[in-house]
């Protein structure tokens, strides 16, 4: 169990200079991470599946390497804590950023947030940088091709049938599918939904987190916010913005579906903070 007294003895052992801060655990829905803030500026990430691979250390890597080239802050790792018996995998220390997460029924300005997003992923895409090889599957998971989220997509569509339109998910889905792509890829963070943007009070877009999945691919992968977060009134804005042909907003719709219908057919009972995103984002895809 990762709680405030197992992290606490873990910054006692590695980090003293920082033990003595206050530290409390921060409400999230999220799968990948358990997260604590440390004192005022400091946040503790511990992934909930502690891995032997060096997945902090490579995420660590991107994000050194990209935060010269992006308009708004991502997270600064300012340590990493090793595997213990208590605790069997890397852990890391970050810069907190501030800002609230944003929610699509509260949005204070949205035409301002979809050129600040805009603005975000081309300045991502405009990256020269090498990406290296993923060393593990969810490195990836979120930048995989559309066909191997077939099978896996169509599964979860059939279980879903009554709490959604399944006929109509279907359709969607074969459609985007069927987008053509020219193979084309840059640098995407492959994962913008609402957990993993902050917004100030005015609106505006102060910080991207989770780079994990981050790396080349699809142009596709960053249309996630049109169809999680920004009203349909300002979708011509956005892609307008990053000059989105037709096939590639299909592809974009198509991996958000998928991504929706498998995170509501295995979270649906047990985070209803999580299935209610993806059946905000299902209803959105499917203009509900």
């Amino acid at each position: 169990m990762i709680d405030t007294l197992l992290v606490r003895e873990l910054l006692v052992a590695q980090f003293p200079r920082w033990a003595a801060l206050p530290l409390e655990p921060v409400d999230s829905s999220g799968l990948v991470n358990a997260i604590f803030r440390l004192g005022s500026d400091l946040s503790v990430r511990l992934p909930l599946r502690p891995s032997t691979t060096d997945m902090v250390q490579r995420e660590q890597a991107k994000l050194a390497a990209l935060a010269p080239f992006l308009p708004v802050a991502i997270p600064s790792v300012e340590a990493i804590g090793s595997p213990t018996g208590a605790y069997p995998g890397e852990w890391s220390i970050h810069r907190w950023l501030s800002g609230t997460t944003p929610s699509p029924d509260t949005l204070a300005h949205p035409r301002v947030l979809a050129a600040d997003l805009a603005v975000f992923v081309d300045a991502l895409r405009r990256v020269d940088l090498p990406d290296r090889t993923p060393a593990y599957p969810g490195e990836r998971r979120t930048r995989a091709s559309m066909v191997s989220m077939d099978s896996s997509t169509r599964e979860a569509i059939a279980e879903l049938d009554g709490l959604i339109d399944a006929r109509a998910a279907l359709a969607s889905w074969e459609e985007s599918l069927a987008a053509p792509y020219d193979g084309r890829e840059v640098w995407v963070h492959s994962d913008l939904t609402p957990g993993n943007l902050l917004v100030s009070a005015e609106g505006r877009l102060t910080a991207v987190l989770d780079f994990e999945t981050c790396g080349v691919g699809d142009p596709s992968c960053d249309l996630f916010p049109a169809w999680h977060l920004l009203p349909a009134n300002v979708h011509d804005e956005f892609r307008t913005a990053l000059d989105v042909d037709d096939a590639t907003w299909l592809r974009g719709r198509g991996r958000v579906l998928s991504q929706a219908v498998i995170v509501l057919r295995h979270h649906r009972d047990t985070n209803p903070a999580l299935a209610s995103y993806a059946l905000h984002a299902i209803g959105r895809v499917l203009g509900q």
